[in-house]
């Protein structure tokens, strides 16, 4: 298992190959998610209120990894889903192409090359979407884990955007949890603030 940015999710075609820029990689959110999984991970805690303070280290692909195996159980499980999905993915893409009536035999054959061409592209954008899935889950534990009431962070780094991620596994999980996100203006800029309450 390898984590690494590819891009944009690819839009293949019989013309060649584009990218649809409103479904980023997720692998650009996974050192925030990572970083703030590390931050919040202390177990049960009198604390319910934390103010994230920016580490800025950005990490490596392999230290992602080491990270993530730290708090997810069945990472494994989870990581060699990942061929099947891509498999599915393709198999969808493949059957738009056979069900597309105008399209003469050059042009399929030119669209289902494209598809096979863009394999390990997709197999390694799905992978890095289950990796940030893993990182929401095992954040979502650990707010679980400790009562955290609220998480106070910087509005850069993608942190919002993790949390405003965050607020969907929260509400989905098997003991809801309800939060909010909100920004604020302080004396040193802008800031996020995710309000927690525990049912």
């Amino acid at each position: 298992m390898q984590l690494k940015y590819v891009g944009a999710m690819p839009v293949v075609s019989e013309k060649g190959v584009g990218f649809d820029q409103t479904k980023q990689d997720k692998y650009t959110l996974l050192n925030a998610a990572v970083e703030l999984l590390e931050a919040l991970s202390f177990g049960p805690t009198e604390t319910t209120k934390h103010l994230h303070n920016v580490s800025g280290k950005e990490y490596s692909g392999d230290e992602l990894v080491s990270l993530l195996e730290k708090y997810s159980e069945d990472l494994d499980d989870k990581f060699s889903s990942s061929q099947s999905e891509t498999d599915k993915l393709k198999e969808e893409l493949i059957q738009r192409v056979n069900e597309h009536t105008s399209l003469n035999d050059d042009g399929r054959r030119a669209w289902l090359n494209n598809i096979e061409l863009m394999s390990d592209y997709y197999y390694q954008y799905v992978t890095n979407e289950t990796a940030y899935k893993c990182a929401l889950e095992a954040l979502g534990q650990a707010i679980h884990d400790a009562r955290i009431q609220e998480v106070t962070f910087p509005m850069f780094r993608n942190y919002g955007l993790v949390l405003h991620d965050l607020d969907y596994v929260l509400r989905h999980r098997k003991s809801p949890i309800d939060s909010t996100l909100t920004v604020e203006t302080g004396k040193d800029g802008l800031s996020g603030k995710l309000s927690i309450t525990h049912r």
